[in-house]
């Protein structure tokens, strides 16, 4: 969607695409996970067909998770780099968790929160990744020591509870923090939204232009 002049273009077409194919693809990775997880969660193995499906569909959707995400990855990882204006904003995260919005000190595209949700999914689903490979049973798991299967299985599920939390916290601060949504349905946030939430990307968006 083109931005209108009251607008600033935060993410294009393609980053969206790339975005929800991926939460969707982490969702049914999520319930089909948890499914086998703990025996009171197996009910959430109906979205993905039942036990057996749910047992072969798991690590094939976990694949599709991961080849999705690193474009999403490739295409915003720079601007949630640290920076050094970072720090500062990081030092008065309390007052970002008690709403006191003014007190926060100017923020790039992303602030230091949002880069640290960024990170920790990006982590925790390499790991995931990599982890899966080692027990995918019978492809892979054959290959690999039983002791190095069994610490997979764990650190797996670290990764997991990682991934969990960290899609709680940013679904929970897109729909606290009014106007993030839009950026991801539609692709543009109005100027005020822009200079209240991330003035330094506000500035360096509108730089030269009325």
């Amino acid at each position: 969607m083109q931005a209108q002049p009251h607008e600033l273009q935060r993410y294009s077409d393609r980053e969206r695409m790339y975005h929800w194919a991926t939460a969707l693809l982490l969702l049914l990775a999520a319930c089909s996970g948890m499914a086998f997880f703990h025996p009171n969660l197996f009910f959430l193995s109906i979205f993905t067909g039942g036990g057996p499906w749910t047992r072969i569909l798991h690590p094939f959707i976990g694949v599709a998770t991961a080849f999705v995400f690193l474009f999403l990855y490739l295409r915003v990882r720079i601007d949630n780099q640290a920076e050094a204006h970072d720090k500062a904003w990081a030092g008065k995260m309390g007052d970002m968790i008690r709403g006191n919005k003014d007190a926060l000190p100017p923020a790039g595209k992303y602030n230091p929160a949002q880069k640290q949700v960024f990170w920790a999914m990006s982590i925790s689903l390499a790991v995931l990744l990599l982890t899966g490979f080692v027990f995918w049973r019978p492809w892979f798991a054959p290959y690999f020591p039983v002791d190095l299967v069994r610490v997979a299985v764990v650190l797996h599920s670290i990764a997991a509870v990682v991934m969990v939390l960290s899609v709680i916290v940013h679904v929970y601060a897109a729909i606290w923090i009014k106007g993030s949504v839009r950026a991801m349905t539609r692709g543009t946030v109005s100027r005020a939204w822009a200079k209240q939430n991330h003035a330094l990307w506000h500035r360096q968006m509108t730089e030269g232009k009325k």
